[in-house]
């Protein structure tokens, strides 16, 4: 009989997830040193974690968490929707978004090194990777600042967490509306709250494009200019928010929406897994 105790092998599957097998065996060459086990079975699924450095990650979960004046928006990206749903996984993502939120990080970097418990964020998420076998990543991270917020997160399938969430920050107090812009935006997937937060050379080579377009279509010269500048606005209600119509009803735009229940749209942010 291996130099352990059976409820010391059960107490370490049952705190790293591990298999019976690679269990034993880390105990075995551990003398029946717990921590020292622990430790064994840590540095195998870091060693792992580097092999799967390359796979590619497109399930995963977005979640929110308003903290006073801010909140923080992330995607945590998992190889497999069978991970995704399970439990383990969720749970890590309430730790990682908890203690990002926490930290006030606005970027990866910073949150990747905040604080959760005794270790990183990037330390847990080395951890339950090994745990998981998968690669587990914090792909994306936006902190918003605002008056109010309308947070949505939205479930493509019922079995999975949400995979597309979306934070609206806003000034006014007519919540129901600005709830459903934040609808609009997850299935509208605007990229700019406004045609004048377009970038200049996006908005040129859009021009460009339909121009060209235009003069291949034989459009007569004089009537070029009004033909280029529609197109523009068809591409402006493309990727400007408050230049769409409303989902709810596209005789309205955004901007009159927003308008008419006396709330400003101040900023937005759209997360959708893999994407």
């Amino acid at each position: 009989m291996a130099d352990f105790k059976l409820d010391d092998l059960k107490a370490l599957r049952e705190q790293l997830g591990t298999g019976m097998v690679e269990t034993k065996n880390a105990l075995v060459e551990a003398g029946g040193d717990l921590e020292k086990a622990t430790e064994l079975l840590r540095l195998r699924g870091a060693k792992n974690n580097a092999k799967r450095s390359d796979r590619s990650t497109s399930e995963g979960l977005i979640a929110a968490k308003e903290n006073g004046s801010t909140v923080t928006l992330i995607e945590l990206a998992c190889e497999t929707d069978f991970v995704a749903k399970s439990d383990k996984f969720i749970a890590l993502g309430n730790k990682v978004l908890d203690a990002v939120a926490a930290s006030g990080a606005s970027t990866i970097d910073a949150a990747l090194a905040a604080p959760v418990g005794s270790q990183t964020v990037g330390e847990l998420i080395g951890d339950e990777a090994a745990i998981l076998g998968e690669k587990i990543e914090l792909r994306r991270l936006e902190l918003l600042s605002g008056e109010n917020f309308s947070v949505y997160l939205h479930r493509t399938s019922q079995d999975l967490p949400p995979q597309v969430g979306v934070v609206v920050a806003y000034t006014g107090s007519d919540a129901e509306t600005a709830r459903g812009i934040a609808q609009h935006i997850s299935f509208a997937a605007p990229e700019f709250l406004t045609r004048e937060d377009v970038p200049a050379a996006t908005v040129e080579n859009e021009r460009r494009i339909v121009e060209e377009i235009s003069r291949n279509e034989g459009k007569p010269e004089a009537a070029l200019p009004k033909i280029i500048e529609g197109r523009l606005g068809a591409f402006y209600k493309q990727v400007a928010l408050l230049e769409q119509d409303y989902a709810r009803d596209n005789k309205l735009t955004i901007a009159k929406v927003a308008a008419d229940a006396g709330i400003t749209v101040t900023s937005f942010a759209r997360f959708k897994v893999g994407a």
